[in-house]
């Protein structure tokens, strides 16, 4: 029957974010509104073509244990309905950290999850959406994405990128391919922001995730 009547909740998940990036506000700015429009286009055709679900085994990581709190601070916010969509999901989810090497203490302050992408759960070539989940008092060092632009919605909490201003629920961020960011969070909140990555689709594939200096680990 495809996705929408095997795995329904995934199907609404999927729509909701499309209807994020469909309606909410762009600010002002060209940049976004293309890029949104980019976005919600591969989207829709992923969801025109009946894409596969092959989801891994659920896996959490130690961040997981805010996960609940910002669930909870999300139902308060105008993100409210896609907070809803990700809590029929969540227990499902599989959470990475997606580097080989990661400074140490920062295991515990973040973690990812795919949610459509060329490794699932829902299949697609051309997009990638996803959830990445921060602890308070969390600094996620500089990186970039080669041939990758990327935007966050945040859903729940604050963060700041590059010390350039505070993103509360319902912001939008906007990284160009190659763009340096660095993304840190308040002393009392996690942080949860939805992200979707476009690129061609070798790329997307073959996306290696590293920091843009090299990682210090205490010995």
């Amino acid at each position: 029957m495809g996705l929408q009547f095997d795995h329904p909740d995934w199907y609404y998940l999927i729509r909701e974010i499309y209807s994020a990036y469909r309606f909410s506000s762009a600010g002002g700015s060209a940049l976004i509104r293309n890029h949104q429009k980019e976005v919600r286009h591969r989207i829709a055709r992923c969801l025109e073509k009946d894409p596969a679900f092959e989801a891994p085994p659920a896996e959490t990581k130690p961040v997981c244990a805010h996960l609940a709190a910002a669930l909870d601070a999300g139902r308060d916010e105008n993100t409210r309905v896609l907070i809803q969509a990700i809590e029929r999901v969540y227990p499902a989810l599989t959470w990475r950290y997606g580097y080989d090497r990661i400074p140490r203490g920062l295991e515990r302050k973040f973690a990812y999850a795919e949610l459509l992408g060329p490794r699932g759960p829902v299949v697609g070539e051309t997009v990638i959406l996803g959830l990445v989940l921060f602890a308070p008092r969390c600094v996620y060092p500089v990186h970039s994405h080669k041939g990758i632009t990327e935007s966050y919605l945040c859903l729940a909490g604050a963060c700041s990128e590059n010390d350039a201003g505070v993103y509360a629920p319902g912001s939008w961020i906007l990284n160009q391919a190659g763009h340096e960011h660095r993304i840190t969070t308040g002393d009392h909140r996690p942080c949860l922001l939805l992200y979707a990555w476009i690129g061609e689709p070798e790329i997307l594939i073959g996306q290696k995730m590293v920091f843009s200096r090299p990682v210090k680990r205490q010995t």
